[in-house]
């Protein structure tokens, strides 16, 4: 385990613990810009994805790995929204059942599993494409922490609950940290489930989120979020 990838988790894992606390502290002020970070982070995981991702994860595992990438989609697209299918990231107004807000989080376990799965196999891959990887995945944390504690307000939870879920999330990012150097499949095909997922995540999880939303200013966060993705590319070259 070096020490970047620990660091890394560790950082992620805490954004899920800050966007928690910011709901439960009723900080709502704080949230007016959330669209324009979903755009934004959106942009950036998409850039990722397509232009380092999928490519290096076919040198690594060969033509099996869009295989991989796909099933991984899928896989994350039935936890999301047939498990946990009342999730979004966004702050959560309406009253749900407990259910909801427990189908959810086991939902997102198996995501957050793979952010950590991502930072450490991109930085299997070099430090450059570590660094993007932990970018993109920190950009989507603090909603993400936001998203679900919200969710257990929701339900009737108390605040002790809804922050302890986004730490579940945090730790499972951990866990996919932990684990990667530890298991062969993941060795192999971590980098082709990242990819999929990290795709699922920005296409399909958040720009549902934003693109009915009137105006220039989210188009034009997505767009920075890619350009910004470019940007962090030519100072860490991968």
């Amino acid at each position: 385990m070096t020490r970047p990838e620990l660091l890394y988790g560790l950082a992620a894992a805490a954004a899920n613990v800050l966007g928690a606390i910011a709901v439960t502290a009723r900080a709502t002020r704080s949230l007016k810009a959330l669209d324009a970070m979903l755009s934004f982070a959106a942009g950036f995981l998409i850039s990722v994805s397509l232009i380092d991702l999928f490519p290096d994860s076919i040198v690594v595992a060969g033509r099996m790995a869009p295989v991989v990438a796909l099933i991984a989609y899928v896989l994350v697209h039935l936890t999301q929204h047939t498990i946990g299918r009342h999730f979004h990231f966004g702050e959560e107004t309406h009253s749900v059942s407990e259910l909801v807000s427990m189908s959810a989080l086991v939902g997102l376990l198996m995501h957050t599993f793979v952010d950590g799965v991502a930072v450490a196999s991109g930085l299997r891959v070099g430090p450059g494409l570590g660094t993007l990887v932990f970018i993109a995945v920190l950009l989507h944390k603090f909603p993400e922490g936001l998203a679900i504690s919200s969710l257990f307000l929701a339900a009737g939870a108390g605040r002790r609950k809804a922050i302890l879920a986004a730490a579940a999330l945090g730790g499972m990012t951990i866990l996919g940290v932990l684990l990667t150097d530890q298991l062969t499949f993941l060795r192999t095909y971590g980098l082709a489930v990242s990819a999929g997922v990290t795709l699922y995540v920005g296409a399909s999880n958040l720009v549902p989120e934003f693109q009915d939303r009137p105006g220039l200013r989210i188009p034009l966060s997505f767009v920075g979020g890619c350009g910004l993705y470019f940007l962090a590319r030519s100072i860490a070259p991968v």
